[in-house]
């Protein structure tokens, strides 16, 4: 969920058990609840949030204990980032497929929401992890680049165009990671860079969630620890 108002913005994730119960009014009001008490607060962490009282005198976290109550499944308000910008700037909200994937960016250099919304959408469709290159750790970088020339040796390429495979196969993982080097889905001509520039804009960051993302991973791989006993 994103909700922004003046120059600060607010992304959250509020899990709930079940997709039915995402849809309910009472899940719906307490993830707004939620949201303005952090765009007000703006506590550093979910710990600092839980403690804090809100505007009906009820901590955060008994507020969430009074919904859970009142659902009858279990709540987590999971992570929640808050965004600043000035007035010269624009807010990119997007929430889509009811809220499984929200982001919010920030455009310096201009005060188009919409072209703002068209980066967020773009974001959410192409899930990139950077704004630009220069953000992707030289770690990272070296990983990838020891996997692409194992990967061109593999194939059996010769060693002395393996080095010139590899850079080329690096730009298209840049392409992957890297929003301003992504194709813009609203205009397959254009890269993501080239749009933004068109507005005398530039990037400065973006949030992108997806509902559960990491805590899947966590239950696979539990099925899998089962499997391995069961084989044993």
């Amino acid at each position: 969920y994103v909700v922004t108002e003046g120059n600060n913005a607010v992304i959250l994730e509020v899990n709930s058990e079940t997709d039915f119960v995402a849809k309910n009014e009472a899940f719906q009001a307490l993830v707004k609840e939620l949201a303005a008490h952090l765009l007000k607060n703006n506590p550093a962490s979910v710990e600092e949030a839980s403690a804090q009282t809100m505007e009906n005198g009820a901590t955060v976290a008994d507020h969430i204990n009074a919904a859970i109550a009142k659902i009858g499944e279990k709540l987590t308000l999971r992570r929640f980032t808050v965004l600043s910008k000035t007035d010269n700037d624009a807010f990119g909200a997007y929430i889509h497929m009811g809220g499984r994937i929200s982001v919010l960016s920030v455009l310096e250099g201009t005060t188009d929401a919409d072209a703002a919304k068209d980066v967020s959408m773009h974001i959410a469709a192409l899930k990139p992890k950077y704004v630009s290159r220069d953000q992707v750790s030289q770690d990272e970088v070296e990983h990838e680049r020891q996997v692409l020339t194992q990967q061109a040796l593999n194939e059996g390429k010769p060693e002395k165009i393996v080095e010139k495979m590899v850079e080329g196969r690096l730009g298209k993982y840049f392409e992957d990671v890297c929003v301003l080097d992504q194709t813009f889905v609203k205009n397959p001509d254009q890269k993501v860079r080239q749009f933004v520039e068109s507005k005398g804009a530039t990037i400065r960051e973006f949030v992108r969630y997806e509902v559960g993302e990491g805590i899947e991973k966590r239950e696979d791989n539990f099925a899998e620890e089962v499997m391995n006993q069961i084989k044993k």
